[in-house]
């Protein structure tokens, strides 16, 4: 005999009164009307108006999860645990009720694992896409140590500070982007709508216009015409860049080449790399986690093909028996003064102090550096802007100038 459906219940919209008259409305689920009228009389609700609820005919997203969220759940686990609350409950605690359903779901998801039986360590990596190699082998070195709440702090600050120097790096790197985009739109905007404006004036005229003026009229015709063939090639060259970007790793690697050999963007990415080296094997070394292991961490966490593959290299020039301190030398990437307190941590035992202070002052060298960008910024787009409107105006204007003269 086949299984019964399960009928999924139906929201209904009610109003009506309650036992002393007062007017009363809200939601019920049931199978079906009659079911929601017999439990609102059981509740002592006098029926006046009842009605399926309407489908939302455009449901709202779900919000995506950030790397904010992880960096404030491992905050929130910390913090629980070394108020002594157990890892499940504190779980449950954060789960319920998270403004985010899809963290609600995720956090919910791991509790769920663990309660089954896996460790915490195992329940992560099976979120792989929201929990990186480093995130789940700190997270297994606490609990093998028996100091999962102090690990659990160490990557919520790690976290956050990788995500304040991320987006310190897009910040440098798309304000030029930014510029170049305004000065696009206004132009255009000029050309289709304003010069034509001026070119009605100028045939009344009489008399040949200038080359410039000339010049520009004839780009006004042109945007008038063809705009479509721009906004459709600004279309198809962002679809290109993301299509090769998302699935041609050689021309990732070139980009990541081409970031560092910019000025003064290129000190950015330079720096910001170096400090999430440091920030990363700094971490994981006061973790214990062995050097060889951790550097698997490190090299992604740089986020720039060139100190991937130095990292790699590093990495089996350890293997075989060599100081960091050396390797990082023969790389010829890092800075000497990160050489030299990394030499100083190894033989005094303290690597993971020295680089957590040679993250730190990178952080700093790369936070002068954007607002340095910024300033630099203010006059060119000053310049950009001068240009290529002053220039539109002044086109439009040369022949009114040149009649002045003339009478």
């Amino acid at each position: 005999m086949a299984k019964d459906k399960k009928v999924e219940p139906i929201v209904f919209i009610w109003k009506g009164l309650d036992k002393n008259g007062n007017k009363q409305k809200d939601e019920i689920e049931a199978i079906n009307e009659a079911g929601a009228k017999a439990e609102l009389r059981r509740r002592g609700i006098k029926v006046q108006t009842i009605k399926k609820k309407p489908k939302d005919l455009f449901p709202a997203r779900p919000k995506a999860i950030v790397t904010q969220d992880i960096s404030i759940l491992a905050r929130q686990l910390a913090t629980m645990m070394q108020a002594g609350v157990p890892l499940v409950q504190s779980f449950d605690i954060i789960g319920k009720g998270h403004d985010n359903p899809s963290m609600e779901a995720l956090i919910m998801g791991i509790k769920d694992d663990i309660e089954g039986g896996d460790s915490f360590a195992e329940a992560l990596k099976k979120r792989p896409i929201y929990f990186d190699d480093l995130f789940c082998n700190l997270v297994e070195a606490g609990e093998q140590a028996g100091i999962l709440e102090s690990l659990l702090s160490k990557i919520a600050t790690y976290k956050e500070k990788s995500e304040s120097m991320r987006k310190k790096v897009k910040k440098a790197l798309s304000y030029p982007i930014a510029v170049v985009v305004v000065a696009f739109i206004v132009s255009a905007i000029l050309l289709i709508f304003v010069v034509p404006v001026f070119d009605d004036m100028f045939k009344n005229f009489g008399s040949e216009l200038p080359a410039f003026t000339q010049m520009v009229v004839r780009l006004s015709e042109w945007m008038q015409a063809e705009w479509w063939k721009v906004v459709g090639g600004v279309f198809i060259l962002k679809k290109t860049w993301a299509f090769f970007f998302l699935r041609s790793l050689a021309f990732r690697q070139f980009i990541d080449r081409v970031k560092l050999q910019l000025p003064i963007i290129g000190d950015i990415v330079y720096m910001s790399a170096v400090a999430r080296f440091a920030r990363t094997l700094g971490t994981m070394s006061a973790a214990g986690v062995p050097l060889i292991e951790a550097l698997d961490s490190v090299a992604g966490a740089c986020g720039n093909v060139v100190f991937f593959d130095a990292v790699k290299l590093m990495q089996d020039d350890i293997a075989a028996g060599q100081q960091l301190q050396v390797s990082m030398t023969e790389a010829k990437l890092f800075p000497n003064m990160m050489i030299q307190m990394v030499a100083i941590g190894e033989e005094s035992g303290a690597l993971d102090s020295m680089l957590e202070k040679v993250a730190d002052f990178y952080d700093e060298e790369v936070d002068n550096l954007v607002d340095n960008l910024s300033s630099l910024m203010e006059p060119f787009i000053m310049v950009i802007l001068g240009t290529l409107i002053g220039g539109l105006i002044v086109a439009m204007y040369l022949p009114i100038f040149q009649m002045g003269s003339a009478v």
